[in-house]
């Protein structure tokens, strides 16, 4: 059903890498993120943590995690599918940063998020089939 799962966030230099750490176990409980330090548009410090997965059972406890959304948030994403996926199966959400930190995983539009790419595993590979197997990861 998913090939992998990549994730990116950045920490700005107000943030905590902690907390931000915190918001992206909340999605990804056993992820040790790569770290790689840039800077930003006005020279400040930029941390950005990433991982991909690609073993079983964390796309399993991933995909259990996007079960657990609440109805509203599981519609959302199902009206937008379209809009959310390219032409290559991939599905790209982005979770808020402060919600996830939190524990409640909502799905928004801005930047200031964690970002997750979900490579469906779609056969034959068409936007169609992806787009019916991304039904059937947000469906109760």
């Amino acid at each position: 059903m998913i090939h992998n799962i990549s994730y990116r966030a950045f920490v700005y230099g107000t943030e905590n890498k902690d907390k931000v750490l915190r918001s992206i176990k909340t999605l990804f409980p056993n992820s040790s993120p790569q770290c790689e330090a840039t800077e930003g548009y006005y020279k400040n410090p930029v941390l950005i943590l990433s991982n991909k997965f690609d073993k079983k059972r964390e796309i399993n406890d991933f995909v259990e995690k996007l079960s657990n959304m609440n109805d509203s948030a599981r519609k959302r994403v199902l009206n937008r599918l379209e809009d959310k996926m390219d032409d290559y199966g991939n599905l790209y959400l982005r979770f808020d940063k402060q919600r996830a930190y939190l524990g409640d995983l909502k799905v928004v539009e801005h930047g200031d998020s964690i970002h997750v790419k979900i490579k469906i595993a779609a056969y034959p590979a068409k936007i169609k089939v992806a787009i019916e197997i991304a039904k059937k990861l947000f469906k109760d």
